[in-house]
């Protein structure tokens, strides 16, 4: 199993040494464009074959692991519904702080192109667009200690 980690490291450090090497010789890239693409896809095959191999050589190993009776106490119904209730605000929170943070960041940045010194109001704005999912966290740390 180890093997694959490291099939999967080496794909994943060739990857990173052609993006170097490219960076750092920019005048090599029409040169070399006739092997850069077939030793990307290479290096990527290797890698999501490896990835898949693993993860089904993982399955096999739980699989065929005994199983521990009792080791996690059972979970009622309305125990799961409570933790699925605790998260909610998070979830809900975060999403509404990145729906609400996508256009004030625009905004700020066309207003930013135009008058510079406006900068720390922007912060504030975004901050407060923000803070929606902060609130949202800390009703879930609340609710947490309920159950």
């Amino acid at each position: 199993m180890y093997w694959l980690i490291g099939l999967m490291t080496l794909a994943i450090a060739g990857l990173v040494a052609t993006g170097i090497y490219f960076e750092m010789a920019p005048e090599n890239r029409a040169r070399a464009a006739r092997w850069f693409k077939p030793a990307i896809g290479t290096n990527l095959a290797v890698f999501v074959t490896a990835q898949a191999l693993l993860v089904f050589m993982g399955i096999e190993q739980v699989l065929a692991a005994p199983a521990v009776a009792g080791a996690a106490g059972e979970i009622s119904i309305g125990m799961g519904l409570g933790i699925i209730g605790v998260g909610l605000p998070t979830a809900v929170s975060t999403i509404a702080a990145g729906i609400a943070v996508g256009p004030i960041g625009a905004a700020s940045l066309a207003v930013l192109a135009e008058r510079p010194e406006i900068f720390g109001r922007t912060l504030i704005y975004l901050g407060l667009a923000e803070g929606i999912a902060i609130y949202g966290l800390v009703m879930s740390i609340l609710l947490l200690e309920k159950i």
